[in-house]
């Protein structure tokens, strides 16, 4: 089987991107959010506290069922020699990743969250006769500012992959996280690359950032948002000026906590660092 590693981090912050990168090198298998995160939790409640079958499945059965998730779904793939599987959710479990997959490491894609949600609003205003999923009710939609305080709460669509990052940036598996902030990616593919092997541990391989395929309708028109994951054939970052109300946008730019990096382990790739194209750096 491959070795395993993980995309995690917050919307609308250039994992698919990444994926289509990654997915160049025909050593790496790469796609948009898998299903083995909801499954793993569906499985918790079958033999966790409580349940039917707790108090008769041993711990060590219980690893065995959830690493059989993994191996399982990726059966297909075994001709590959890394598989990075992709969840907003993973950040929140690292204890489980790092004990099924002791060596694996986890990028988490970031970026500033007002334009996360400035990103989101842009593509629910381009489509006014559609009603998305990411809502659910008219209340929740009615205006900009309800619209971006429900994406904000800790259980919504940017509230939670935001607090399970921050627990994970301060917490003892941190030194297995690599920050990745998508205006670096998106800015110098060509120095942030490189780096993302070193931190794997593999060697480095000539990606071609000017011709990327990568879509996924089936998975975005059911939401109602069509085009969510289409990924431009070249990376390049595009200025614009924001759709946001000037205190919402100034609000949601406040909580880059992982430019700070007091008192995390973590690996961030910074400014600085692509500049010089080397290692990666607190």
């Amino acid at each position: 089987m491959p070795q395993f590693h993980f995309i995690s981090g917050l919307p609308r912050s250039g994992s698919t991107l990444l994926s289509a990168i990654l997915r160049q090198n025909p050593r790496f298998h790469a796609g948009m959010t898998s299903p083995i995160g909801s499954l793993y939790n569906s499985i918790l409640h079958q033999f966790g506290a409580g349940s039917e079958f707790g108090p008769v499945i041993t711990k060590a059965e219980r690893k065995r069922i959830v690493r059989g998730l993994f191996d399982s779904y990726y059966a297909e793939q075994a001709d590959k020699s890394f598989v990075f599987d992709t969840n907003r959710m993973w950040t929140a479990h690292l204890p489980m990743l790092m004990d099924q997959f002791p060596d694996s490491k986890v990028i988490a894609c970031v970026r500033n969250v007002a334009w996360i949600m400035d990103s989101i609003e842009r593509k629910y205003a381009s489509d006014p006769y559609e009603i998305t999923r990411l809502f659910n009710d008219d209340n929740e939609r009615a205006t900009v500012y309800s619209r971006v305080e429900t994406l904000a709460q800790r259980n919504r669509m940017v509230g939670y992959p935001w607090a399970a990052l921050k627990s994970a940036f301060y917490s003892e598996y941190a030194s297995s996280l690599l920050v990745l902030d998508y205006d670096l990616l998106a800015q110098a593919p060509q120095k942030v690359l490189p780096l993302i092997y070193d931190f794997i541990g593999v060697e480095p391989f000539e990606h071609d950032f000017h011709h990327l395929q990568y879509d996924a309708p089936e998975f975005d028109v059911p939401l109602g948002m069509r085009g969510l994951h289409k990924v431009r054939p070249e990376v390049s970052f595009q200025t614009r000026d924001t759709i946001l109300p000037p205190d919402l946008f100034h609000q949601y730019s406040q909580l880059s906590f992982w430019k700070e990096g007091q008192g995390s382990k973590a690996n961030v790739i910074t400014a600085k660092f692509v500049a010089n194209s080397i290692g990666n750096a607190k």
